[in-house]
């Protein structure tokens, strides 16, 4: 094979790696502490072990796995002190975003509003993972409004820490119904321009997934399947 196929060929294998790694964490596919067989994983994605190997190695640096030596990867597990820790962080950063957003762009709050269908429409199959993506998308879209890069890459980087959790809130319908509440909510307060009240939103949205992940962190019910 020519050097240059080689090359060619071991990002885009890397690639297809990492986003099928983290579509199984963030999916609950793969649950927090489980480990990740370096073997078993290049035979289900049909690569060497090599991409699977650099893939681990992003998916470590951006906080969804953990390495520990002889022993090798697996999905991050926060502890209960390491979880509420992201969860003040986020309500830190987030109201401080959206306390500076601009005035309301019409256009631009569109998109959030057609956002927030796929996060409806995820909802009404029920599709977990669709929402969850679409969830994120949703509340980017929001952060993003406003300029201020920084903090929102800092936020996401939260976000990502709690992501193998999130879906613990949304398989109850109760939940899921909340989050659909609260995000029309939301679309309103940033139409009429009240930043304000648009924060106060968030923090109960926040405070739901938090007490309710929370108390399976506390309880020790999120249940890791063995070694495959």
């Amino acid at each position: 094979m020519p050097a240059e196929r080689k090359t060619g060929t071991r990002p885009q294998a890397t690639g297809r790696v990492v986003d099928e790694l983290r579509r199984m964490i963030v999916g609950g596919e793969l649950l927090p502490g489980q480990q990740i067989r370096q073997e078993s994983m290049a035979e289900r994605l049909g690569v060497s072990r090599l991409p699977i190997r650099e893939g681990l190695r992003q998916l470590a640096a951006d906080g969804l796995v953990s390495h520990t030596p002889n022993a090798g990867y697996a999905v991050a597990r926060l502890s209960r002190s390491e979880f509420d820790q992201v969860y003040l962080m986020r309500r830190l950063l987030e109201t401080e975003v959206l306390l500076r957003l601009p005035e309301p762009d019409p256009e631009r709050i569109g998109r959030v509003a057609r956002i927030n269908e796929r996060v409806v429409q995820a909802a009404e199959r029920p599709d977990i993972a669709a929402m969850r993506a679409h969830n994120h998308d949703f509340h980017f879209a929001v952060f993003r409004l406003g300029d201020l890069d920084l903090l929102i890459d800092q936020i996401e980087r939260l976000w990502t820490w709690a992501a193998p959790y999130h879906a613990v809130y949304l398989f109850s319908e109760e939940s899921r119904r909340a989050v659909l509440r609260e995000h029309a909510e939301m679309i309103d307060a940033l139409e009429q321009g009240d930043n304000r009240r648009l924060a106060e939103i968030m923090d109960r949205h926040r405070q739901g997934a938090e007490a309710q992940i929370g108390a399976v962190l506390e309880s020790g019910s999120l249940a890791v399947p063995g070694p495959s």
